[in-house]
């Protein structure tokens, strides 16, 4: 036994290589021991400086005060949009540069709905219909079907007549594309990649055999988890490099032919043709596939967005769409006035029904909690109401005992989708019966909304004297949410400051 382990040291590089010369000299080994012993002394000097400054952030920051906050709502409520709009109202010059980072998520935005638009003016594939699926869980806008033979033979005929095959095949390089801006999310790991189109289903869930090995189906949403550090390496990306010939020039992504960028501004006039053409318009409107009332839609900016020097502004990051597995933790600090020395953390967990199991062990230890509900989304889906479900889901929250002395803030969001859908005709008394004979007006539908969030606070809370201070919001409106935020602010480090009794 002693001999193998002896046999083992003997084979080991390291230990070898730490071995002194077989020949070392009396003089020499004194020499080298006292190096050795020098050596020791500077690593267990840097040791206690980590450790000195370790204890010092420790002391700085139990002195500082801590307000934590919990976005809820459900999937495509905004709840990453409002974290991206406290992001830029504390920490504009960090937000600010990650916005090339967010350019690869633009496009893989700009090119799923491209994809989806293409899926829609196909033939049919009856076997192509999901089932078993949670409409709750959906987070891309429902895609309505044809619901006679009529229906889809006429659309057949339609769309493949030459100029649209032609059309969709000048398109193609924008699905290989898609292909390519996953991997360059995830890393260029494919194990991941793959992951993105298919996250893993819930414990006890059996995976559909159904289901493409590919990550392109345009079913599936892009998802990553939140562990991956994709800002960080996308901003390098996006940095290039200087130029050999000239080092005093950058060589940006618009002189990289394999750029994404490339690919993009190439199928621009052919972009422009697919969505500006009216058949293809007449034809989603008929399947109800409503684009622009999702994140991530610039199809009505392409010259902008397919441009070789694209650099999002703030209001593109702020619609980008990237779903993310797990929790999202966001951290700033107020320096300034009288909230200086105040840390605020803020977390957007998943809104699907698959993640909702995670968001209890959020709510210990929080000082407020803001929920999103989008009350334009009542006829979004066929199979489900969004807003029905939103207002399940309100109801859970305000009669969860956990909360019962936690601030809630109340977003009804997606209030401009809401008006210009009431100006167009559509009528909410077909979704929802209760609302009778109202004005389909957007005051009339929104003071409705409003009375009946807050009557089911009122009924469940298990907190007679808990307030909810509501707010009628569309979240990618940085300067009106702007000022919506810094009145949350306020409110949340009043009542704070009341639970302390320092007001």
């Amino acid at each position: 036994m002693l001999a193998a382990v002896r046999d083992r040291r003997a084979s080991d590089p390291l230990t070898a290589a730490l071995q002194p010369p077989p020949d070392e000299t009396p003089s020499a080994r004194e020499a080298r021991l006292a190096s050795e012993r020098e050596a020791k002394k500077i690593s267990d000097g840097i040791d206690e400086q980590l450790r000195q400054e370790k204890e010092a952030r420790k002391a700085k920051l139990k002195g500082r005060k801590q307000i934590k906050v919990l976005l809820l709502g459900q999937s495509e409520s905004g709840k990453s949009t409002t974290l991206k709009q406290f992001q830029l109202a504390y920490t504009p010059n960090a937000f600010r540069e990650e916005r090339l980072a967010w350019r690869s998520v633009i496009y893989l935005n700009l090119v799923r709905s491209v994809r989806r638009i293409i899926d829609a003016l196909s033939p049919v594939d009856p076997s192509d219909s999901p089932t078993g699926s949670d409409p709750a869980d959906e987070d891309e806008p429902y895609v309505g079907r044809p619901s006679t033979s009529q229906g889809s033979a006429t659309t057949s005929a339609l769309f493949s007549s030459q100029p649209y095959v032609e059309l969709k095949a000048r398109l193609e390089p924008l699905l290989v594309l898609e292909e390519k801006l996953i991997k360059l999310l995830a890393g260029g790991d494919d194990d991941e990649a793959t992951q993105l189109a298919w996250p893993a289903p819930p414990d006890g869930a059996a995976m559909s055999k159904d289901r493409p090995p590919t990550p392109s189906n345009s079913k599936s949403e892009v998802s990553l988890n939140t562990r991956h550090n994709w800002k960080r390496a996308l901003n390098k990306l996006a940095l290039g490099s200087k130029n050999d010939s000239s080092p005093s020039e950058l060589d940006g992504w618009w002189n990289d032919p394999s750029d994404p960028g490339h690919v993009l501004d190439q199928c621009r006039p052919d972009l422009e043709k697919l969505w500006g053409d009216e058949a293809v318009q007449a034809e989603l409107k008929r399947k109800r596939l409503r684009l622009e009332e999702s994140s991530g839609f610039y199809l009505d900016s392409l010259p902008r967005i397919t441009s070789l020097r694209y650099v999002p502004s703030d209001d593109d990051v702020l619609k980008a769409r990237l779903k993310t597995l797990g929790v999202v933790e966001h951290m700033f600090s107020l320096e300034t006035g009288k909230e200086r020395g105040v840390d605020w953390k803020i977390y957007d967990v998943g809104g699907a029904r698959s993640q909702r199991q995670a968001w209890a062990p959020y709510f210990e230890d929080m000082n407020a909690l803001i929920f999103l509900a989008p009350i334009s989304a009542f006829d979004q889906d066929p199979r489900v109401n969004r807003v029905e479900d939103s207002l399940l889901l309100w109801r859970s929250v305000v009669a969860n005992k956990l909360l019962s002395n936690v601030n809630i803030i109340l977003f009804l969001n997606k209030c401009d989708l809401l008006k210009a859908k009431l100006e167009a005709g559509v009528r909410l008394n077909q979704y929802m019966t209760s609302y009778g004979d109202r004005p389909n007006d957007h005051e009339a539908v929104s003071k409705y909304f409003r009375n009946k969030f807050l009557a089911l606070n009122q009924s469940y809370s298990p907190n007679p004297d808990r307030e909810v201070y509501l707010h009628l919001t569309a979240v990618t409106d940085t300067r009106r949410t702007s000022s919506i935020i810094s009145n949350v602010r306020d409110i949340i480090l009043r009542d704070d400051l009341k639970g302390v009794k320092l007001l």
